[in-house]
C-alpha cells in the first residue's frame, strides 16, 4: 500500500491559516500547533506540507506573491505608460482589499536573512514600468539612474509601508 498524496486543500489552509495569524499576531505567535488547531487539521499535516514554521512562512510570501504577479500579468499593456503603472497600482490596492490578511503577512513578515524574497520580482516590475515611463519621456525630469529610488517610492506608496 503506498503512503496517501497530501492534500492541496490542506496545504492552501495552512497557507491562509498562517497568513492570517502573521497578519493579526506577529510570527511570535505562529507555532505548528495553533496553525493546525485553526486550520483544523493535526500538527503533522504543517510538517507534511512544509516541514517546519520557517517553510509554511516562505510558503505564505511565496503565494502571496505568485497571487500578485498573476493579477499584474492579467494587466494588459496600452501605449500609455503612466496609466499602465496607476493600472498596476490599483492592482495592488485590490489584492489588499480582497486578502488583507496574505497582503498584510506578504509585506510585514519578513524572509529570513539568506533566504531569497519572492517579493523580488515583483519589485522588479515596477522598476520595470517606471523604467518605461521614463524612456517613453513622461516622467521627462527623471534621471535614468534614480529609476529603482523612484520605484522604491512608488512601491511604498502602494501599500503603505
Amino acid at each position: 500500500m503506498s503512503p496517501r498524496a497530501a492534500d492541496p486543500a490542506v496545504r492552501m489552509s495552512l497557507i491562509e491559516t498562517g497568513a492570517r495569524i502573521l497578519a493579526g499576531d506577529g510570527r511570535s505567535a505562529l507555532s505548528t500547533r495553533r496553525v493546525a488547531a485553526e486550520a483544523g487539521t493535526s500538527t503533522m499535516a504543517v510538517y507534511t506540507h512544509f516541514g517546519s514554521m520557517d517553510q509554511l512562512c516562505r510558503a505564505i510570501r511565496a503565494e502571496g506573491f505568485a497571487r500578485l504577479a498573476e493579477r499584474l500579468d492579467a494587466l494588459p499593456r496600452t501605449g500609455d505608460e503612466v496609466a499602465d503603472l496607476a493600472a498596476a497600482g490599483l492592482v495592488y490596492f485590490t489584492s489588499g482589499l480582497t486578502s488583507p490578511e496574505m497582503y498584510r503577512a506578504m509585506f510585514t513578515d519578513r524572509p529570513a536573512e539568506g533566504d531569497g524574497d519572492a517579493g523580488v520580482g515583483i519589485f522588479e516590475r515596477l522598476v520595470e514600468d517606471v523604467r518605461r515611463c521614463i524612456a517613453a519621456g513622461r516622467f521627462p525630469s527623471a534621471d535614468p539612474s534614480m529609476t529603482a529610488a523612484w520605484a522604491g517610492e512608488i512601491w511604498t506608496m502602494r501599500h503603505g509601508h
